[in-house]
């Protein structure tokens, strides 16, 4: 059981690279493909009236049709052997008059060039294992971190600006992603066995449209990091509050456009099984186009921001010498990358066949990380937010001390507490202007 599993699990992984999206799913292709011929040989034996001889048969791999006696009857190899391997022999049966003889030469695997030494072994099986616990753990990671620091950028006020804000919602769309990932492998994948490949409730499909979605809105929220960054650095003075609705309508609108048009492309023109396989067809361009865009789109604006800094950090305004200006320079590339996703440019382009291995471990293991690096870079190591929990921190302290200083010194004062609530909040509080000029000292100081 084990082994059948991650026989389903080796296609399927190879099948979540977006950038592998041409590749078809061969446990699923080799079961369609059989089915349908098995269809269509019973189909053609009813219609058989021969009363002579051999009758057309299924033989569970082959359909042989009607024969006399004494005839040779030579059949090529299945079609679906050419998963398995580049050799695909003949077949062979003779009709006899006690029927037909068993095929050789015998077994199927022997005359259709199977070499079981050549399918994946123990250890491939067993890094396809390592592959899917890998990115189970990066994004169980990347939901932890990201949900808390949901909750601490939600609940303080003076954490709320437009970078925060668009910072939440790249936050939220990974979540989604995460969510999304461990839903498909439920549904698909929870006995372990193959019959996704003929799964076909609404259900199923409204899953796979969800997963979907949440990849592409993903990618799209790392286009608006992007675009909002520079933004930033080239426009002087700029409306945040209307680019922000901008940013809205590309993260999460311009996603489902994609996912409804392919949607709709699915079932009037392939409402094949889950929607899970990805088929050579230009049906999948419709999701893959908008985020090989994407990336392109985030990979030059990177450029163009690390040609900006370097313009700034040679300014002769910036009192640093060579060596701490290169040391800036690295510090805010590596900050970048994993917030506009520019790790995925390495694959993007290239072959779906081209290091496929390689690609898996990046793209599946490594990305799984994305979210909780990004949330651990702009949240929790973020200057703001740690001098906003210390003083929350500091207030919760000073107002325990005060409130047991009175209750067991000073009864008197009880009545003015509402006082010193007063006072804490004054010293704590910062005028609108000081406000937004450390938001955008917050902002430069990740580049």
């Amino acid at each position: 059981m084990e082994g059948a599993g991650m026989g389903v699990l080796v296609p399927l992984l190879l099948g979540c690279l977006f950038s592998a999206a041409s590749s078809t799913r061969p446990e699923c292709s080799i079961m369609q493909e059989i089915e349908e011929e098995r269809s269509q040989c019973l189909a053609e034996l009813i219609e058989d009236n021969q009363t002579s001889g051999c009758r057309r048969q299924w033989d569970n791999i082959t359909c042989w049709p009607e024969a006399e006696v004494g005839e040779v009857v030579v059949r090529p190899c299945p079609k679906y052997f050419r998963f398995l391997t580049t050799f695909l022999g003949n077949v062979t049966r003779n009709c006899t008059s006690q029927g037909w003889t068993d095929v050789y030469p015998a077994p199927y695997a022997v005359a259709c060039g199977y070499d079981s030494n050549s399918t994946p072994g123990e250890e491939q099986t067993a890094f396809y294992g390592t592959v899917k616990t890998g990115y189970t753990i990066g994004h169980t990671l990347s939901l932890i971190a990201l949900t808390a620091a949901m909750i601490i950028l939600c609940l303080f006020r003076k954490l709320h600006c437009t970078r925060n804000y668009i910072h939440m919602h790249l936050f939220m769309s990974f979540i989604m992603r995460a969510i999304a990932v461990f839903i498909k492998d439920v549904i698909l994948f929870e006995s372990g066995e193959s019959e996704h490949c003929f799964v076909s409730s609404v259900g199923c499909k409204a899953m796979m449209v969800f997963f979907q979605y949440c990849v592409m809105a993903n990618f799209f929220w790392l286009l608006v990091e992007g675009l909002y960054l520079h933004t930033l650095l080239v426009i002087s003075f700029f409306s945040e509050r209307k680019y922000f609705w901008w940013y809205i309508l590309i993260g999460w609108g311009a996603p489902s456009v994609f996912i409804t048009a392919w949607t709709i492309v699915r079932i009037y023109f392939f409402d094949v099984g889950c929607w899970e396989e990805i088929v050579e067809s230009p049906f999948w361009w419709i999701i893959k186009t908008p985020i090989l865009v994407s990336i392109l789109v985030n990979f030059i604006l990177f450029i163009c921001i690390i040609r900006i800094l370097v313009q700034k950090l040679h300014s002769p305004d910036v009192g640093h010498n060579e060596t701490s200006q290169y040391s800036r320079l690295a510090k805010s590339t590596l900050l970048l990358i994993p917030l506009f996703g520019i790790h995925y440019i390495m694959f993007a382009f290239f072959p779906d066949n081209f290091k496929a291995e390689v690609k898996l471990v990046f793209e599946l293991v490594v990305g799984s990380f994305q979210g909780f690096v990004v949330a651990v870079l702009y949240c929790f190591l973020n200057g703001e937010v740690q001098a906003e929990l210390k003083r929350k921190w500091r207030r919760w302290h000073l107002e325990r001390f005060l409130g047991s200083d009175m209750k067991y010194h000073h009864p008197s004062l009880g009545s003015n507490g509402t006082n010193f609530s007063t006072q804490i909040s004054m010293l704590t509080k910062c005028s609108p202007k000081t406000r937004r000029c450390s938001g955008f000292q917050a902002e430069f100081s990740l580049v």
